[in-house]
């Protein structure tokens, strides 16, 4: 088959891309800069100059395609300015569909996330559950945006399955899950609330699923690539016991709210590093958790289980 693939140079863009050439897939994949992407090129990738905005290129990036994975998303936490979500997880998604519309695309796989059901205060959601409330991130609400976009265009007649992760874990993460790991697996004690809590998979495994939801997925269905729930402060002392290292320094959900409540006034006044704002804080204590049985029972998806993939990742992180 020949797929093409946003957001391939990212974390799970990139498990993806490589799981497709394993399997013997010719991929095309849009990057704005190939000089940087020669770890595609190297696999056998086909690259399109561009970005999210430029239309030549999506026309480009889509034509003939047997399908087409837009797994380009914007995640950041406690941003003074963070109006690129905006431009990226929902003027971007529109416009890739848009032009796998144009291209008449024969299927679209659409990466989506459990935070667009936001803070789910303990509860389990599945893919009936439609959240009408506020929105702890920006990042949460700009995704959201962007899931009812695919939504849209799905009942608008593009053959769109969606698929939501929730927390991704692996080799190769640059954000600042991947950076806490690494930290733990060195031997340093980061700080991190006791309370949060997330649907952990690990990144091989929510690329799979991509594959999974393209080859098997419904049209207009969404399904929910959700690993195993546990909190931020037990995946870093599990990776502890694995790494031989102390685990983390975890404070009461108390410290949080209330560090949260002085930079949210500080930040109104000054700059607040992103890993202290307001935002990173509420969200540090929010938990997102939702349903894998939707995508086990149709799709065949199964996480593996926590320990077993932060075996893997701790091994990489070892060199």
């Amino acid at each position: 088959m020949r797929y093409a693939i946003t957001g391939a140079t990212g974390f799970v863009g990139g498990a993806l891309a490589r799981q497709l050439r394993a399997a013997g897939h010719e991929v095309r994949a849009l990057v704005r800069d190939p000089s940087a992407a020669g770890a595609l090129a190297d696999l056998g990738i086909e690259l399109v100059p561009g970005d999210l905005a430029d239309s030549a290129a999506l026309d480009r990036l889509c034509a003939g395609v047997d399908g087409l994975f837009h797994v380009a998303g914007w995640y950041r936490l406690g941003q003074r300015d963070p109006s690129v979500g905006d431009l990226v997880n929902v003027a971007g998604t529109r416009s890739v569909l848009a032009a796998a519309q144009r291209a008449g695309v024969p299927k679209v796989v659409c990466t989506s996330t459990l935070a667009v059901n936001s803070d789910t205060h303990g509860e389990v959601r599945d893919e009936t559950y439609r959240h009408t409330g506020g929105y702890t991130s920006h990042y949460d609400r700009t995704k959201a945006e962007a899931h009812r976009v695919a939504e849209l265009f799905a009942a608008d007649g593009l053959p769109v399955v969606i698929v939501s992760p929730g927390v991704v874990y692996g080799p190769g993460d640059t954000a600042q899950t991947g950076a806490l790991l690494a930290q733990v697996v060195a031997g340093r004690r980061p700080q991190v609330p006791a309370g949060g809590e997330g649907c952990w998979a690990y990144v091989d495994d929510v690329a799979a699923g991509h594959v999974l939801a393209m080859e098997r997925g419904v049209p207009g269905q969404t399904y929910m690539l959700a690993g195993p729930r546990t909190t931020l402060a037990d995946v870093l002392r599990r990776t502890a016991t694995i790494a031989g290292t102390k685990g983390p320094r975890v404070l009461p959900d108390r410290v949080v709210r209330a560090t949260a409540s002085l930079t949210g006034a500080l930040g109104r006044v000054v700059p607040v590093p992103p890993d202290f704002a307001a935002e990173t804080m509420r969200a540090s204590l929010a938990t997102y958790l939702g349903s894998p049985a939707k995508a086990e029972r149709e799709l065949g998806w199964r996480a593996r289980s926590l320990d077993a993939g932060l075996r893997l990742t701790a091994g990489a992180l070892r060199g």
